[in-house]
């Protein structure tokens, strides 16, 4: 039986980076997809609108050159340890992203995660065609992850933990028990229940049931 679940933003969480911009590097638009990003994080623009903008830049980039920035990307400090305690102690790890499935399967097997959502990059002819499937992991669809899971392992909310950084993680840690904003913008630390700014997810352990 599943003592708790924890739901892991991803980008800037999980993982030290923001993937989409690691992506625009290859293309050659990074600058204008962070100003997007920073938009987008700060709840000063609607994210799915926000995605599907910086996704259009993306035209053209290969599978192979996707495939380097998947094992480019680099684990938070702590979050293996945070993992595993969550593990030790009988709970359930998910992480929920507004990034892109294709480059998750490293962070999935290298943390053990035992569910994982996110957006689809359309592919045609081995490059990316500048969109994402439908529908887009926002905000909204992210809670409704957690509150799927919440109710699959028969958990109430107080059981429920949420970390994330920003703005398109607000609604998700208030669905939550416990919501944390982790090294977060201001629009989600002013709805979390708890605040960490030091960046190591390690010092999560102590919050865990």
């Amino acid at each position: 039986m599943t003592r708790f679940l924890v739901v892991f933003d991803v980008d800037s969480t999980l993982i030290n980076e923001e993937a989409i911009e690691v992506l625009a590097e290859q293309a050659g638009v990074r600058k204008a997809v962070e100003a997007i990003t920073e938009q987008a994080m700060l709840g000063e623009i609607d994210f799915a609108e926000s995605l599907r903008r910086r996704v259009a830049m993306l035209e053209g980039i290969s599978e192979s050159k996707l495939a380097a920035v998947k094992d480019s990307l680099t684990l938070t400090t702590g979050a293996k340890e945070l993992i595993s305690a969550i593990h030790s102690k009988g709970g359930k790890a998910a992480a929920v992203s507004g990034g892109f499935t294709q480059l998750l399967g490293n962070i999935k097997l290298d943390l053990a995660l035992d569910y994982v959502h996110a957006n689809e990059l359309e592919m045609s002819n081995g490059a990316l065609t500048g969109r994402v499937t439908e529908p887009i992991v926002d905000r909204a669809a992210k809670a409704r992850f957690l509150q799927q899971l919440q109710d699959d392992l028969n958990l109430t909310r107080e059981m429920t933990i949420a970390v994330g950084d920003g703005a398109n993680d607000i609604d998700m840690i208030q669905a939550a028990g416990l919501g944390i904003a982790f090294c977060a913008k201001p629009a989600l630390k002013q709805h979390a229940d708890l605040v960490i700014d030091s960046r190591d997810l390690a010092g999560l352990i102590e919050y865990l049931p």
